[in-house]
């Protein structure tokens, strides 16, 4: 095969691996924007605010997470994520303390309400665990829709690098392809001659 030919397809090649990159990445950027403006204002909308440091954030499972975002709204996912993993969580768990059903979710509080009818005090309890367990559930949906934004301006980033080199090499072959004899094979090993192609 001649040189020319080869360099012809390979640049030619380059350049639509150029283009394609272009395109995904600018999907990419439009998925983490969709994601990023989406997930904020949803959260925005429900109007939650991080408490200020003080006693219902000074628990070591609490304060290390929460205090930053002290007296701030819940408009990102990764507040998100720290508000249901820290803050609704922690609660959750100290829903009946003292008691034989402390620290159990609202699946195994109706299994133990239904093995004792006379306890009053569950009802209520499961209540407000199915309460926040809904709202952390939701809390963390939002994160994890606001995670995969992340990954997609990632991918973003990684897509537009790419095509700058291969918009580099691309534009690179075709000075060579300018520079290659209209004779010049490649594949042949040295002293061959071919008729050419």
């Amino acid at each position: 095969m001649r040189r020319r030919t080869f360099d012809t397809l390979m640049t030619t090649g380059g350049a639509m691996i150029t283009i394609v990159l272009v395109v995904a990445g600018a999907l990419l950027l439009v998925g983490y924007n969709f994601a990023n403006d989406n997930v904020s204002q949803q959260l925005a909308q429900q109007k939650i605010f991080f408490p200020d440091k003080g006693p219902a954030t000074a628990s070591p499972e609490i304060g290390p997470f929460i205090n930053k975002y002290a007296g701030k709204q819940l408009v990102t996912g990764a507040q998100a994520e720290a508000y249901a993993n820290h803050f609704i969580a922690v609660h959750i768990s100290e829903i009946g303390k003292g008691t034989p059903y402390a620290g159990m979710t609202y699946a195994e509080l109706g299994t133990y309400q239904r093995a004792h009818p006379e306890d009053a005090t569950v009802g209520p309890a499961r209540d407000t665990v199915f309460k926040g367990e809904t709202l952390r559930g939701l809390l963390l949906n939002a994160y994890a829709f606001w995670k995969v934004g992340q990954i997609a301006l990632i991918g973003a980033i990684a897509a537009f690098a790419g095509a700058g080199v291969m918009a580099l090499l691309t534009v690179l072959g075709f000075w060579h392809l300018r520079r290659v004899s209209l004779t010049e094979e490649v594949f042949v090993p040295r002293g061959v001659q071919h008729a050419g192609v």
